[in-house]
């Protein structure tokens, strides 16, 4: 299974989604070709109701544990109550461009 794939996975099962979305931005960053390291999650769930962001983001830091001890370097989050997504009108902040881009190794 891919990186993305066990990231969509356990926060399936964890956060049970309204709405879920798992990028893989590593083609971004100065890596090498199929490098699964960089991500950008979108996540609107109830469970995050009444929770500050840094609250969201620790919950899912704890559920990746393994893929951040690991292969993933880099995990932008957007998380959202139902609430704020619809006030968002399913607009996401676009990712910011990376430091290292056009570095060679």
């Amino acid at each position: 299974m891919m990186i993305r794939e066990q990231i969509e996975t356990k926060i399936r099962a964890e956060f049970t989604p309204l709405y879920l979305e798992v990028v893989d931005e590593s083609y971004r960053h100065n890596v090498p070709a199929g490098s699964e390291s960089h991500f950008k999650v979108v996540l609107v769930s109830d469970r995050f109701n009444g929770e500050r962001i840094l609250s969201r983001h620790r919950a899912i830091y704890g559920v990746l544990a393994d893929e951040l001890a690991g292969p993933v370097h880099a995990l932008a989050l957007h998380t959202y109550t139902v609430k704020e997504w619809e006030g968002l009108q399913d607009t996401v902040p676009a990712s910011l461009p990376c430091r290292g881009a056009g570095l060679t190794a």
